[in-house]
C-alpha cells in the first residue's frame, strides 16, 4: 500500500475527531458509504481526489485534505515542438470508417510528394491587387462560419474539422492573391477557422492535432496583424490542461493570458475564468472566486469588434456563473453548483446542444455528489440520447465520472435502470 492513501487516512481521522463527527455522520454529509469511509482512514482504500474535496469541505479543512489527494493528471502525447508555419506542416488523412487522421511531416518533404500542405502561411510573397470578388468572398465566409458555429452545437465534431480546414486553406490561398485590407481580413478569418477547428479537434479527442491547429490559428492571426490571439491560444492549452486534470499547468498558461496587460478584455476574461477553473481543480476556493469576479469585470467591459466572429462560447447566457457551478462541483460543494447549474443550464438556446448536454452533466454529477441520485439519473438520462449525437470527448469524460459516482448506489433502482444507458454511450459497440 503506498504512503498516499494512508497519510491522507491519518488526516482524515484527525480533522473528523477534532470536528467531534462520527463516522456516521461524515458519511451521511459526502453521501459515501461508513464502510468505504473507515477502509479510506485505515489506509485499505484509495481516495479519489472528488471524495478529498468533499471531506475537506465538510470538516472545514481549509485545504489540508484536498491537498493530499491532487486531481490525477491524464497522461497525453507530448504536442508537437514549435516550428514555424514553412518547416512543419500536417497532411490530413480520411480513412475508410469516415475519419480523420493528420500526419506531421517536414514540409520539403511533402512538397516532395506533391502532398498538400495545411495552413502553411508564404511569408514576402507578391500580392495581387484586391478585387470586389474577394471581398464577397470574404463576407460570405464569414457568413458561413457562424453556420459552421451553430452546426459544431449539434453535429459530431471530428466530421467538422475537414471543412473547417479546407475552409481556412481556401482563405489563406486567396490572401496570397490580395492585397491590404483585404488580404489581412482574410488572414484573421481563417486563423479563426483554424482556431475552431482546434477545438473540434480537441472535442473529437485529438489533443495533439488541438494543439498543432491552435498553433497555426495563431501563425495565421499573426500575419493579417491580430497579435491577440496568440494570447488568447494560452488560454485554449489552459483548457486541454484542464481537462487532463493539470491544475498547475491550467493555473500558469490561463494566468499568463488573463494577466497579458495589452489583450483586449475579453480575452483577459476568458483567461481568468479558466484560472478560476484551474484554481478549483486545485482546491483553492478563496483564489478561485476572486478570478472568478475578475472574469466577470473584464467580460462586462468587453468592446470586440462585433464584425469579427466572437471568441469564445457565444451561447451562454451568463459564462462566469455557468463557470461558477462547475468550479463549485470540483471545490466538493456540489449542493451550490446544483443550485447555480440548474438555474444557467434552463437560460440555454435550443440549439446550443453541446452546451446542454456538457452543461447538463455536470448539473447531474453535482445532484448525484449531493445526494439526490434519482434526480440526477432523471438528468442524465434525458441527456444521453444528445451526448451520443454530439459525440464529445470531454462530456463522455463527465459521463464517465458520473457513471462511477452512480456504481456507489447500485442498489438504486433508478441507477439500475440508468447504467446499461451509460454503458451504451460510453462504449457504442458494447
Amino acid at each position: 500500500m503506498s504512503e498516499q492513501p494512508i497519510s491522507f487516512g491519518i488526516e482524515l481521522r484527525r480533522c473528523r475527531t477534532a470536528r467531534g463527527w462520527s463516522l456516521t455522520r461524515l458519511a451521511m454529509a459526502v453521501h459515501y458509504s461508513k464502510g468505504h469511509l473507515s477502509k479510506v482512514e485505515t489506509g485499505l482504500k484509495r481516495p479519489t481526489s472528488e471524495l478529498a474535496r468533499l471531506c475537506d469541505t465538510v470538516l472545514c479543512a481549509d485545504g489540508a485534505l484536498a491537498g493530499l489527494v491532487p486531481p490525477h493528471a491524464a497522461t497525453e502525447a507530448a504536442p508537437p515542438s514549435e516550428s514555424r508555419p514553412d518547416e512543419e506542416v500536417w497532411i490530413m488523412q480520411r480513412d475508410s470508417d469516415g475519419s480523420v487522421r493528420f500526419a506531421s511531416m517536414d514540409r520539403r518533404h511533402a512538397l516532395t510528394l506533391g502532398a498538400s500542405c495545411l495552413l502553411a502561411v508564404a511569408a514576402g510573397e507578391a500580392h495581387a491587387a484586391a478585387s470586389p470578388a474577394d471581398a464577397g468572398l470574404l463576407q460570405a465566409s464569414r457568413s458561413l462560419f457562424d453556420q459552421y458555429r451553430r452546426l459544431g452545437q449539434s453535429a459530431e465534431p471530428g466530421a467538422l474539422v475537414p471543412p473547417l480546414v479546407a475552409q481556412a486553406q481556401a482563405l489563406c490561398d486567396l490572401a496570397s492573391r490580395s492585397a491590404g485590407g483585404t488580404r489581412r481580413g482574410l488572414l484573421v478569418l481563417a486563423s479563426r477557422y483554424a482556431e475552431f477547428a482546434g477545438w473540434m479537434a480537441q472535442e473529437s479527442g485529438n489533443d495533439r492535432a488541438a494543439s498543432w491547429l491552435t498553433r497555426r490559428a495563431v501563425d495565421l492571426a499573426d500575419a493579417g496583424g491580430d497579435r491577440h490571439l496568440a494570447t488568447y491560444a494560452l488560454a485554449r492549452q489552459a483548457l486541454i490542461s484542464f481537462y487532463a486534470g493539470d491544475a498547475p499547468a491550467t493555473i500558469g498558461l490561463a494566468g499568463r493570458a488573463a494577466n497579458t496587460k495589452d489583450a483586449p478584455a475579453r480575452i483577459r476574461g476568458l483567461a481568468a475564468q479558466q484560472e478560476a477553473q484551474g484554481h478549483a481543480l486545485a482546491g483553492d476556493h478563496r483564489t478561485c472566486m476572486r478570478r472568478l469576479e475578475a472574469a466577470r469585470a473584464w467580460l462586462v467591459a468587453d468592446t470586440e469588434d462585433p464584425s469579427l466572429p466572437v471568441i469564445g462560447s457565444s451561447n451562454l447566457t451568463d459564462p462566469v456563473s455557468m463557470a461558477t457551478g462547475w468550479c463549485l462541483y470540483d471545490l466538493g460543494r456540489p449542493h451550490q453548483a446544483a443550485d447555480i447549474l440548474d438555474t444557467e443550464t434552463a437560460r440555454l438556446p435550443g440549439h446550443s446542444v453541446r452546451n446542454q448536454v456538457r452543461y447538463g452533466m455536470r448539473r447531474a454529477l453535482s445532484h448525484a455528489a449531493a445526494g439526490d441520485v434519482e434526480h440526477a439519473c432523471s438528468v442524465a438520462g434525458a441527456l444521453l440520447g444528445p451526448a451520443s449525437q454530439v459525440g464529445s470527448a470531454t462530456v463522455r469524460a463527465d459521463i464517465r465520472r458520473l457513471a462511477r459516482l452512480l456504481g456507489r448506489h447500485s442498489s438504486n433502482s433508478a441507477v439500475r435502470e440508468i447504467t446499461p444507458r451509460l454503458t451504451s454511450v460510453l462504449h457504442p459497440t458494447a
